[in-house]
């Protein structure tokens, strides 16, 4: 079973490929499974650590059942064991996260995503039970904690962690939403049990209090920004990571363009070209053209930064082979 120390570097958090009328609101199987398959071994090849399906971005909340199957089957089928791969099961539904936890340890899934039902807040008591009963239930699927407050509507707070460090299965958590006291405050319950992946601009500093790496979604548009900042900040190059960092931010911009994570997300990687990862789905189907003028500049500033650091990484690669 994938543990936690499985979990580290950088984790691509996958979009949901869509085929060509995906924004259609009869259309039933939008899933386009080559575009995914070739997509995902890219990213193997060229180096991701670990790959993470079905979060906000790749459509949790917008995949008919069938929809969700066939990615699951699909991104197993790509992947094929040779990075940790969570398939995430998240639903305001209880009942519908343990039905696509069934079919993700039937197909052979190393793990899931999972965040808490969000239709309403939870109270921390609750998250509890909910993360410790699921792991009992699935004991051969590893869980990452999926901690989004911004869409699921409440804060996980530290005073759970003492329970789920119990649960020897929930190996990771994806986060982004606590400041560097309450972080240090975290590992000390977590350290060496939970692998937690910060977003891709809080690495290096938070890498040195403890986390594992970063998840990214901008690493679709090519990941060798991304890369290099982990590597930088694995050899203890803190002030060259600094300046990669910097370089992200500024090629990534501020805020996506646009309120809709899924499809605002998936326009400048459309434009970047590294992978092609289909339409937005209904209900996000049109963009103003501010918004595609954003994407579009987001996308060519990205595709400098690999251009700048990808003979980089490549090197180091081969170095890493020789030795």
């Amino acid at each position: 079973m994938v543990s936690a120390k499985d979990v580290q570097g950088v984790m691509a958090m996958m979009p949901s490929f869509s085929t060509k009328d995906a924004g259609e609101l009869t259309a039933k199987n939008t899933i386009d499974v080559d575009n995914l398959k070739a997509g995902v071994d890219k990213m193997i090849g060229d180096g991701i650590d670990v790959i993470t399906t079905t979060g906000s971005f790749g459509e949790c909340y917008n995949l008919s059942w069938d929809e969700y199957k066939t990615l699951a089957a699909a991104a197993v089928d790509a992947v094929k064991k040779r990075v940790p791969l969570f398939v995430g099961a998240t639903s305001p539904n209880v009942r519908e996260v343990v039905e696509r936890l069934k079919f993700v340890q039937d197909i052979g899934a190393d793990g899931s995503l999972l965040g808490v039902p969000y239709y309403d807040a939870q109270s921390p008591e609750y998250m509890a039970d909910f993360y410790s009963q699921i792991a009992e239930m699935f004991p051969k699927l590893a869980f990452l904690i999926y901690h989004n407050p911004v869409n699921h509507k409440v804060k996980i707070p530290v005073s759970v962690f003492p329970r789920l460090v119990k649960c020897s299965n929930i190996v990771g958590m994806k986060d982004s939403h606590r400041d560097t006291r309450e972080f240090l405050r975290l590992m000390e319950i977590i350290r060496g049990k939970i692998s937690v992946m910060t977003n891709q601009a809080q690495m290096v500093p938070y890498y040195r209090m403890g986390s594992a790496g970063c998840w990214s979604i901008d690493s679709w548009m090519g990941p060798w920004p991304v890369l290099h900042l982990r590597n930088l900040v694995r050899a203890g190059k803190d002030q060259e990571a600094v300046a990669v960092t910097s370089d992200i931010m500024n090629a990534a911009g501020g805020e996506r363009p646009g309120g809709n994570e899924g499809a605002t997300a998936k326009l400048p990687i459309e434009f970047a070209g590294y992978v092609n990862p289909g339409p937005a789905r209904t209900p996000i189907v049109k963009f103003s053209d501010t918004a595609i003028e954003r994407a579009k500049k987001k996308a060519e500033g990205w595709k400098a930064l690999c251009a700048k650091y990808k003979p980089l990484v490549e090197a180091e690669r081969r170095q890493a082979k020789v030795a």
